[in-house]
């Protein structure tokens, strides 16, 4: 078995599990602040679905930092062991990433649709998180 490879494949799927986790969160808050808006015959703002699919972005981090890898597997400059941790470390620190961020989607989602206001306090919030992926995305890639 060619752990390289699996490390590569691990980090993917570690990351699309952050951001499935991430969307649902984000998701549901943005149908509950659609609702309430509904409910009290306010707009229901669109921009909400920022907030819902902002983790999205760490399955994309994964992608690319397992093509990366797979690479550098391939080519025989990247220690199978190392992969293999570095898919596992990098995958989990995406995942954390895009779960995080769909906690603060959610809270932007509930204050923005209660205020109508805060946006782009609330999104820089969110931004911050998917500045954590960024950072194990490239770092990884650098190792």
């Amino acid at each position: 078995m060619n752990f390289g490879m699996l490390g590569a494949a691990v980090c993917m799927g570690i990351a699309a599990i952050g951001s499935a986790i991430g969307i649902g969160a984000a998701g549901q808050a943005a149908i509950g602040a659609w609702k309430r808006c509904y409910v009290n015959n306010k707009a229901a703002p669109f921009i909400l679905t920022v907030f819902a699919g902002a983790p999205l972005t760490q399955t994309i981090y994964g992608f690319l930092l397992m093509n990366s890898m797979k690479g550098k597997v391939a080519g025989g400059t990247m220690d199978p062991a190392m992969a293999l941790g570095l898919g596992i470390a990098s995958g989990l620190a995406m995942c954390f990433s895009a779960i995080a961020q769909g906690k603060a989607g959610a809270a932007g989602s509930d204050a923005l649709g209660e205020t109508g206001k805060g946006f782009a306090q609330y999104i820089m919030v969110v931004g911050l998180c998917e500045t954590v992926a960024l950072f194990a995305m490239v770092f990884s890639m650098i190792a």
